[in-house]
This record gives structure tokens, C-alpha cells and sequence, in this order.
């Protein structure tokens, strides 16, 4: 991860994140801060920060003396999830310029039709996925409206190797994108809009009954990736984890970059 010019709580927040995705901090996995702290090169004020920033958008939860822990995985808020993204993206497109739109919707079939063609490992099935939502949505100018949307599906995120987890799903996640790409081609944008809200909320069904089967215990709550502010057990890094944000944040930290530890890591 590359030295940006924002809070070092922004940048440990993005990297506790990225690293859960990629499934490094697998659900039960305990981690001590203080190692935590030493591993990315930072001081505890910036990292506690960015665990309290990730509490406050329903992804982490904390309880008095046991710290910090990923929030389980329930089937409730998934089902409670999708429906709001759902609408607040379909807002974001509603609001997009006719001309942004008509010139990004031709790329936006492409990227759907080689989406369709590869064959892609599960992470790179999601960046894709992520990256033609963004580009759909470059459009809209309503910051605030595009803040929210990032705060939403962080939490939905979670889910989305429950989604996109087989060929079928991916193969029905293309042709919905190719859909939406038409849609947009034939100056049809409420035919769009309807075509992204089906894209969010289809396959629920396949997804609930993944979590009842991965993790029966779901609907009464689960434990995941619990972050223990003293003591206890810590994890090693997963093998073959990559260091670079590691390094980038332990290099700003050391020079006291902008956002940097020296000053408090605000």
C-alpha cells in the first residue's frame, strides 16, 4: 500500500480490512493489539483509532475487558443489508449525469462480457465486481450519497464470497452487469436502475442457506475475528501475507509522515 497524505488511522483501517478480505483473519482468530501495533509499525493510539472507526460502521464489536472482535456473520444482516444498497446505489445512478453515463455504459458492457469469459480466482471475482460498481457510479456527484454507499457495503463485504462463491453465482452476477450495461446503452435508465437493485438482491436464498450451513450458530450470533486489547493470544501473519501496506505504514510511522504516529496519528 502506497504512503497516501491521510490520517495513519485511515490508512491501519484500510489495511485491517483488506487484510480481512483476503481472508487473513479467519473467524475465532485472536490477535494481541500490541503485536498488531509492532507488526504494522505503528503506536496503539492510531491503531485503536481505526478499530473504533471500524466498531462505529458495524464491523467490529467490543465488550469491557475482552477488546475487540469482527462482528459475527447473521443471516438478519444480510437480508437487512442488501435491500439499503441496494436503493442507495440505484439513488446514486438516478443522479448521474445523462452524459457520463452514456459514454462509461459501452465499457461497462465490455468489463461485463470479459467478466463473464475469464476464469479468476475468488479475490480477483470481487475486485472486478467492486471496480465495475465504482465506475457504474462515477457519475454521481452527490459526495455524501457515495460516502454512505462505502460505509454500507464495508459491512456487506463480509458476504460477498458467499455470493459470488461458484460458477453459477458468478455466471448470474455477469449477466446481470451485462443487463444493467444494455439497459443503459438503450437510454433506458429506469430499466437499469430496476436491473442494479436485482443485481444486489438476487441469489439471497443461496446466501442464507451458506451461512446456515458454514455456521449454523449464525442467527443467535457467532464470533469472528476477536482483537484482544491485553494479553491473550496473538496470531502469526498468514502465509504468503503481503507486506507492503506493513511496510508503508511502518515507514511513514518512522519519518512521521502526514497523519504519522509522532502526532497522535490524528
Amino acid at each position: 500500500m502506497a504512503i497516501e497524505r491521510r490520517p495513519l488511522r485511515d490508512q491501519i483501517k484500510a489495511e485491517v480490512l483488506a487484510r480481512s478480505r483476503r481472508g487473513d483473519f479467519p473467524a475465532g482468530h485472536n490477535i494481541n493489539e500490541a503485536r498488531l501495533a509492532a507488526e504494522l509499525g505503528v503506536s496503539r493510539t492510531p491503531l485503536r483509532e481505526a478499530l473504533i472507526a471500524l466498531e462505529i460502521e458495524g464491523l467490529i464489536e467490543s465488550s469491557p475487558g475482552k477488546g475487540f472482535r469482527f462482528a459475527p456473520v447473521t443471516p438478519r444482516e444480510y437480508e437487512e443489508l442488501s435491500p439499503v444498497v441496494a436503493a442507495l446505489e440505484a439513488l446514486a445512478l438516478e443522479s448521474s449525469g445523462a452524459a457520463y453515463l452514456e459514454r462509461t455504459a459501452p465499457r461497462l458492457l465490455e468489463l461485463a462480457e470479459e467478466f463473464a469469459a475469464s476464469e479468476a480466482t475468488q479475490a480477483e471475482v470481487e475486485q472486478r465486481d467492486d471496480e465495475w460498481h465504482e465506475l457504474l457510479l462515477g457519475g454521481c456527484p452527490n459526495e455524501r450519497l457515495m460516502d454512505l454507499i462505502t460505509t454500507v457495503k464495508a459491512s456487506l463485504r463480509r458476504y460477498v464470497h458467499l455470493k459470488l462463491g461458484d460458477e453459477t453465482q458468478v455466471s448470474r452476477s455477469a449477466d446481470e452487469h451485462r443487463l444493467i450495461a444494455q439497459r443503459l446503452i438503450a437510454g433506458d435508465l429506469s430499466g437499469a436502475v430496476l436491473a442494479l437493485k436485482a443485481n444486489w438482491t438476487s441469489g439471497t436464498d443461496q446466501v442464507l442457506t451458506r451461512i446456515d450451513s458454514a455456521w449454523p450458530n449464525a442467527g443467535g450470533g457467532r464470533g469472528g475475528l476477536e482483537i484482544i486489547v491485553e494479553g491473550g493470544r496473538h496470531a502469526e501473519p498468514a502465509a504468503g501475507q503481503s507486506r507492503d501496506g506493513v511496510r508503508s505504514l511502518r515507514e511513514e510511522h518512522r519519518t512521521g509522515g502526514p497523519g504519522g504516529a509522532r502526532s497522535g496519528g490524528a
